[in-house]
């Protein structure tokens, strides 16, 4: 690795957020319908000119999670009890909230309303069925914040997903984002980036993280909580063998769904967030619009590689007539500063 990158953590929840926006109005359409109605893809603008650009609940939730985090940490040392608790509080909230009006996930408000019931435990909560990409779009933070150790950092991933997609390839997307984000703000080199995360999956692969997970493997039909794990990592895997495929003939002209996935279940809007990232790793702005002008779920993918794009190049990536009009952007900008400090 190289020497960290300025301000990555501004950077990232800027890159997300942005994406996110330019994402917003093009999510379920397929491409020929973007194209005629954003024009060419390499020319697509923020929406919402002249005020501000709306996100959808993929920022929301990561500025929830954020604040979950922040309180934590500020409480102390990080661990399991000390995280849940605030992360449960701000996930709930947002829950109840009046601006959760921008299509959220079933799963996301389906856990929400039953962790809303105080006396219920988190693990009852929990979504075992769904590895929908709406744990590891909000996961950043965790690649950002600074002073945690490896294994607080993987299995506060891990926890802030089961708190509502309980599914081990969600746990293991989670993590697999997060550890992205966080070696691309160190000053990983995009080039070497698939490489790493194969050799972060493969090492933990059968690694279940008990102090952070309790007994949620139970919950399942699995003989045991390694092979639990396995079966996510085994996900994680495979697309990442779709995109070394799809990275050894790169093509930006193409839709990248067509490559490595739609980006409506974890794996694969982590691997296609990537491959928008890393198809144009020097070229943020262009990678956002790539990811946006895409036929599968477009804010998702563009958040996720608007999140990369900005840990790797930090905050002066974006377009200051574009991160001025973004909404939260007060808190975003809160956060990063936080963190980057």
């Amino acid at each position: 690795m190289i020497a960290s990158v300025e301000r990555p953590a501004t950077g990232s929840l800027l890159g997300l957020a942005l994406g996110d926006a330019l994402g917003f109005p093009t999510e379920f359409n397929d491409v020929p319908s973007i194209l005629a109605k954003c024009g060419p893809w390499r020319q697509m603008e923020l929406p919402g000119h002249p005020g501000t650009a709306y996100v959808t609940d993929d920022t929301q939730m990561t500025l929830a999670l954020g604040r979950g985090l922040r309180t934590a940490m500020e409480r102390g040392f990080l661990a399991p009890l000390r995280f849940t608790r605030p992360v449960r509080e701000e996930f709930v909230e947002w829950w109840r909230s009046p601006d959760n009006n921008r299509a959220p996930g079933a799963t996301c408000l389906r856990a929400c309303h039953l962790l809303s019931q105080e006396e219920r435990p988190w693990a009852e909560a929990s979504q075992l069925g769904s590895k929908g990409c709406g744990a590891n779009m909000r996961v950043a933070p965790l690649g950002l914040v600074p002073g945690l150790t490896g294994d607080q950092r993987a299995g506060a991933a891990q926890l802030q997903s089961a708190l509502t997609h309980g599914h081990p390839t969600a746990l293991a997307a989670s993590e697999l984002t997060a550890h992205a984000v966080y070696v691309l703000a160190q000053g990983a080199r995009p080039a070497e980036l698939p490489g790493l995360l194969r050799a972060y999956a493969e090492e933990n692969r059968t690694r279940y993280r008990e102090d952070w997970l309790g007994d949620l493997w139970r919950h399942s039909h699995d003989p045991s909580p390694t092979t639990f794990m396995a079966r996510g990592w085994d996900d994680c895997l495979g697309v990442l063998d779709r995109l070394d495929d799809a990275l050894r003939a790169p093509d930006p002209e193409a839709d990248p769904c067509l490559a490595t996935g739609a980006g409506w279940i974890a794996e694969e809007a982590l691997a296609t967030g990537l491959l928008c990232f890393l198809l144009l790793p020097e070229e943020p702005v262009l990678a956002l619009r790539r990811a946006a002008c895409s036929s599968g779920d477009s804010d998702s993918i563009a958040c996720l590689a608007g999140a990369f794009a900005g840990a790797h190049l930090g905050a002066a990536a974006w377009p200051a007539e574009w991160t001025g009009r973004i909404e939260y952007r007060e808190e975003l900008l809160a956060l990063g500063s936080l963190w980057d400090a």
